[in-house]
């Protein structure tokens, strides 16, 4: 068995004059669950398009499981389960109709994981699936995609929109399963709460290019906070090496800093900075950090004297 669920080399996708993927390459490692972020633009549905074989790109390769994307078979398909933000389930269907014909469709169904899972939906057999709340239809959207019991379960953004009480029966039950099973999850989200408590490793993705990837704590020791007094005109520190964000705050200048250490509060005293002080910073700070670099969010700085 490979040590990678999923390969892409050189994957590149065009919309028109959109470049969605841009020359791609990521491997993620089997067993583990990787966490995708990007702001909107960055690729992440066009990427799980072409992983699931819905799309075809115009340059590169993707292999999931062993297979060319382009070439799923029914039986590999059996092996990957999805979850997507909308829960599109036939309206039409009671619940245990559903569940029915999915049994029938996947050799290695699991009753016992899919009950386990629905329970905690307060969802009923004879319930018409187009009743139920969007909280309901994702709980029977994760049921259904584990019961399958896939070897890699894919999930775009799938808590967007559900409540407190539905976000949190679906990412217990998620846990629960990836810790009986150790299966490859790949989960999109915004959510920085999900991600720290589930990730093994962070995609962070922008524009198609691959920004980071590697586990969540190496990006916060990676990213620090860094604030500097200049005691009047601020210097337009923007372009500086390893500075990803700039705010200006009652006279104080804050900035989210990659990969520049120590030596970086050094260069701001030489451009005139008074007093400096280094913060560690929440990985909720680190990725917004990673993805304001080029966006129009770093705040203009008044310009020196």
């Amino acid at each position: 068995m490979s040590d990678y669920a999923i390969h892409i080399e050189g994957l590149s996708v065009r919309y028109q004059r959109k470049q969605a993927l841009d020359k791609l390459s990521l491997a993620l490692e089997a067993g583990c669950v990787h966490a995708v972020v990007g702001a909107n633009g960055a690729g992440k549905s066009s990427l799980f398009r072409v992983l699931l074989g819905f799309q075809t790109a115009d340059a590169g390769s993707a292999t999931i499981l062993g297979c060319d994307s382009r070439a799923l078979t029914p039986a590999l398909r059996g092996r990957i389960g999805f979850v997507n933000e909308e829960h599109r389930l036939p309206g039409w269907m009671r619940v245990d109709e559903l569940t029915a014909l999915q049994r029938r469709q996947y050799q290695r169904w699991n009753d016992a994981r899919f009950d386990e899972v629905i329970r905690n939906f307060n969802v009923e057999p004879k319930q018409k699936v187009g009743s139920l709340s969007r909280g309901e239809r994702a709980g029977i959207s994760l049921a259904l995609a584990l019961a399958q019991s896939p070897e890699l379960l894919m999930l775009d953004e799938p808590t967007l929109g559900l409540d407190i009480v539905a976000k949190r029966a679906f990412m217990e039950s998620l846990m629960l399963a990836n810790l009986s099973e150790r299966m490859t999850i790949v989960y999109c989200s915004h959510q920085m709460d999900e991600i720290e408590r589930l990730a093994d490793k962070l995609v962070i993705m922008e524009r198609g290019v691959l920004r980071f990837a590697a586990p969540p704590h190496e990006l916060c020791a990676r990213v620090q906070m860094w604030v500097a007094d200049f005691g009047g005109a601020v210097p337009d520190v923007r372009e500086q090496p390893g500075v990803l964000r700039t705010t200006l705050i009652e006279g104080l200048l804050h900035l989210t800093v990659f990969d520049r250490g120590a030596a970086f509060g050094d260069e701001l005293r030489r451009l005139g900075a008074a007093n400096v002080q280094a913060m560690d910073t929440t990985l909720g700070n680190a990725i917004d950090g990673m993805l304001s670099r080029g966006h129009i969010s770093n705040q203009p700085l008044p310009k020196a004297a």
